[in-house]
């Protein structure tokens, strides 16, 4: 009898293209979804805080109206959420503070070190007027230039403090003092109160060209006969020479709410409010902004006229604010596509599914390894066992043997299919197996021949031999 250790079927190994199979599809999950996160953080709406204000201003009308027409596109890659402040320098201290993403800023205030502009939200213009005498002649000489102004009340529309820096700045320029004014600051809504009761002698307003609150303060003016007279800021290069957030204008004629107001173009200075972004803010999500901020504008010129008059930023490299080079990219046609964006990416995805495929091709040779080496084991005992059937003396034995036979062949086919051993191996294989058969089938004639009593005694002296 042989060892009966020997006889059991060796269990044969996990299937080797089973567990390959497992890692290529963990591993092929594991890039789909890196992939599709990647997609989803890339394209995926960015919602961006805008600082703006202050309450009920045309300013805020404007970004809410913005906001919306962004919310409800559902294409937009960008959303918008207005954060409301008490006006232009707190909207710019707010983005300097990093608590918002844009702000609405005025170009002659102090900018934040990490604004860049993304465009011009409107342009504004300064308008200076007396207004007319009322009842007798107002005491002194009439004023018409703005050098005459020493010794006067100055009204200046609003109650930014801004304003009052502006109207220094074109005092200055002339040579007047400003300590020699009086500077009284009006709400919009008591400019017209304060003409009727001349609490000043000249006034001042900054706002778009078609400003309300101006041209409504205006008409106060005239409501009791006689027209302002308006005055001009001739030095106004000058200004922009030394200031470079002021620009040189005109008021058309006619362009203050009736055909002679003003009778002739008046010479002033003009400022802009900008949108401007925080300069750490990625340069996709400003193009986008950009586009789809150009894309609506006209859509909301009925309800807010001054949505038209949106330009885009200056991007010259000497710009008094210099243009986010993601709103510089959309001005001047450069703007990367999802492809140039991310093509990088791509590539060293591409490059880690390759170094995968070459782990996964490695890792297969090495499960096969282990089927290999088991087969070859297996291959060595079917040796074993065909010496063991032509010295076997027991039918039963026999019958063992070639169960465990079986198991053998069941596990090489298994190995052949998983491309663990080569075609010329399990040709081998085949032949040892079919000399095996032979000497089962050769010895179970022979014993099946012999009288009982010569088997028992050929197996009593195998027994006794082998002790």
């Amino acid at each position: 009898m042989t060892d009966g250790s020997a006889s059991l079927s060796p269990k044969p190994p996990r299937s080797a293209k089973r567990r390959l199979i497992f890692v290529l599809i963990a591993g092929a999950l594991a890039l789909i979804g890196a992939l599709a996160a990647g997609y989803y953080f890339a394209v995926r709406p960015m919602t961006l805080r805008i600082a703006v204000g202050p309450a009920n201003s045309d300013d805020l009308k404007v970004v809410q109206a913005l906001a919306q027409a962004f919310n409800n596109n559902h294409n937009s890659q960008v959303k918008l959420r207005p954060v409301q402040t008490e006006g232009a320098t707190a909207s710019a201290q707010t983005l300097a503070d990093g608590k918002a993403d844009l702000a609405i800023i005025r170009g002659d205030l102090d900018v934040p070190k990490n604004a860049q502009a993304v465009a011009t939200l409107r342009k504004n213009v300064v308008v200076m007027w007396i207004p007319p005498a009322k009842g007798k002649a107002r005491r002194g000489t009439k004023i018409t230039k703005i050098t005459q102004l020493a010794g006067h009340k100055i009204g200046v529309v609003g109650r930014t403090q801004a304003n009052v820096n502006l109207l220094k700045v074109i005092l200055q320029q002339y040579g007047v003092d400003p300590l020699k004014v009086e500077i009284i600051q009006f709400p919009a809504n008591e400019v017209a109160e304060a003409i009727r009761n001349q609490k000043a002698d000249a006034y001042l307003a900054a706002g778009p060209a078609n400003s309300k609150i101006t041209i409504d303060a205006i008409s106060a003016t005239s409501r009791d006969g006689g027209e302002p007279t308006f005055l001009a800021i001739d030095a106004a290069e000058a200004i922009a020479q030394n200031h470079p957030a002021y620009e040189a204008a005109e008021i058309p004629a006619g362009s203050l709410g009736s055909a002679d107001r003003p009778e002739d173009e008046v010479k002033t200075i003009s400022f802009s409010h900008h949108i401007v972004a925080r300069k750490g803010l990625s340069d996709s999500t400003v193009a986008a902004f950009t586009r789809q901020l150009f894309a609506v504008r006209q859509q909301l010129k009925s309800d807010f006229p001054l949505a038209a008059k949106i330009e885009t930023p200056d991007t010259d490299k000497d710009a008094t604010i210099p243009a986010h080079p993601g709103a510089a990219a959309f001005v001047d046609g450069e703007e990367k596509t999802f492809l140039d964006r991310y093509s990088d990416y791509i590539w060293w995805g591409l490059m880690a599914l390759s170094a995968m495929g070459s782990a996964g091709a490695w890792f297969a040779g090495y499960l096969k390894q282990d089927e290999r080496n088991t087969n070859t084991s297996q291959r060595e005992r079917l040796l074993e066992m065909l010496k063991a059937a032509r010295q076997s003396d027991s039918t039963d034995e026999l019958d063992q043997l070639q169960a465990e036979a079986d198991d053998i062949l069941r596990h090489t086919l298994l190995c052949y299919e998983h491309g663990a051993i080569e075609e010329g191996t399990l040709t081998a294989f085949n032949i040892a197996l079919e000399q095996f058969h032979n000497a089962v089938a050769d010895r179970k004639a022979l014993l099946m021949s012999m009288p009982q009593n010569l088997q028992r005694a050929a197996t009593q002296f195998r027994a006794a031999g082998s002790a």
